[in-house]
């Protein structure tokens, strides 16, 4: 019992086994007990062993094998009065500090970034990313930062932290002139320049950030919204084109399905045009004074024109169309559609030369014939 009483009173190997993954500072639990002089200390890689004497900072051991002398202990043996001679104990708290890098921490606008975008104006921007952060000064960051917490986790550090990137990131996106549009291409840019302005006060606190990510910067929802559909009409084009696509394509869809669709969908685009121009006529009937009648009567709207047929051409055992007459006429032009071509349209019994039918035998008649051969020279 007494060599049992001996030996735990006396503390001869110092070492931190760290499975947390998340502890930036460990403190060496002693529970009362005297460190033997000439104990072996492990410090592993990425760890850091500082040691504090009476509330005094004294020396740090990096990764290593130590058999704590005098002569490894500059600091503590300048401020250690040994009365009982070089070999006996000592008392000192111990703190391993985790050198390795964390990563993969998390930072974000928690409010809009408000700054003058050069094409939209007045504009509002949201950030995230991630950052590493690592320990480049054990003895200061113990200073400044830890104090005497025993069990120091980097959930208490990386709020302080994510505040001074915010920060900086707002004062950055404010003032870079890059265009919201631009910037997710200068990213990586915006990034390091965010890192090296907040490194004078990570040195400050015996840290440094070695990797700053932008993730994403994002619009609010309302202007993206705008945005996107500024993007549609972008695609569109010529809305007179598109118009016809739309109704070009209606058509086709009616004639796959056959038989009433194709006439409904003749019908529809007919309609469809007539109330186009209705509807132009009344808005200029609108800003006329009406000739006859009570005053401010608007004069009645015109019939809509009739439905338009969709004819479909026989060549090589396929059907193509459906077609309108304006694009036969373009046909013809073309040379693509000739008399001896057979068509066939809504009503009519069988397919017939395209020159015998009289809707389009006209078309024919406008084309010049071919020109004559060159003179023989």
């Amino acid at each position: 019992m007494v060599f049992n009483f001996l030996k735990g009173q006396f503390i001869d190997v110092i070492e931190w086994l760290d499975d947390s993954r998340d502890t930036l500072v460990w403190r060496f639990e002693r529970y009362g007990n005297n460190i033997m002089m000439g104990a072996k200390l492990t410090v592993r890689e990425g760890q850091a062993a500082v040691f504090v004497h009476e509330g005094q900072m004294a020396d740090i051991f990096g990764p290593g094998l130590y058999e704590l002398q005098t002569n490894n202990m500059p600091i503590m043996t300048a401020l250690q009065h040994w009365s009982h001679g070089f070999d006996s104990p000592f008392k000192s708290e111990i703190y391993f500090v985790n050198t390795r890098r964390f990563a993969d921490l998390k930072w974000g606008t928690q409010n809009p970034i408000m700054l003058r975008d050069p094409e939209f104006g007045p504009i509002r921007l949201r950030a995230f990313g991630s950052y590493a952060i690592q320990v480049s000064e054990p003895g200061k960051f113990m200073t400044e930062i830890v104090g005497t917490d025993g069990d120091f986790t980097q959930d208490k550090i990386t709020g302080q932290i994510r505040n001074i990137i915010v920060q900086k990131v707002s004062r950055v996106l404010a003032g870079s002139g890059v265009p919201a549009l631009d910037m997710a291409a200068n990213t990586k840019e915006l990034s390091d320049v965010i890192r090296e302005g907040i490194d004078p006060t990570m040195d400050e606190y015996g840290l440094d950030v070695v990797e700053l990510y932008i993730e994403n910067i994002s619009l609010p929802p309302e202007v993206e919204k705008v945005l996107d559909q500024r993007t549609s009409m972008g695609i569109v084009g010529d809305l007179n084109k598109y118009t016809q696509f739309s109704a070009a394509q209606a058509m086709q869809n009616a004639a796959e399905g056959g038989g009433d669709n194709a006439m409904g969908a003749g019908l529809g685009m007919g309609m469809g045009m007539g109330m186009a121009q209705s509807m132009a006529n009344t808005m200029g009937g609108m800003n006329q004074q009406p000739q006859g009648g009570q005053p401010g009567a608007a004069a009645p709207p015109p019939p809509p024109p009739p439905a338009q047929a969709a004819w479909h051409i026989a060549e090589n055992g396929q059907t193509k169309g459906p077609f309108a007459v304006a694009q036969l006429q373009e046909m013809v032009a073309q040379g693509a559609l000739t008399r001896e071509t057979l068509v066939w349209t809504q009503g009519q019994e069988g397919w017939q030369k395209a020159g015998d039918t009289n809707a389009l035998s006209q078309l024919f008649g406008a084309t010049p014939p071919p020109p004559p051969p060159p003179p023989a020279g």
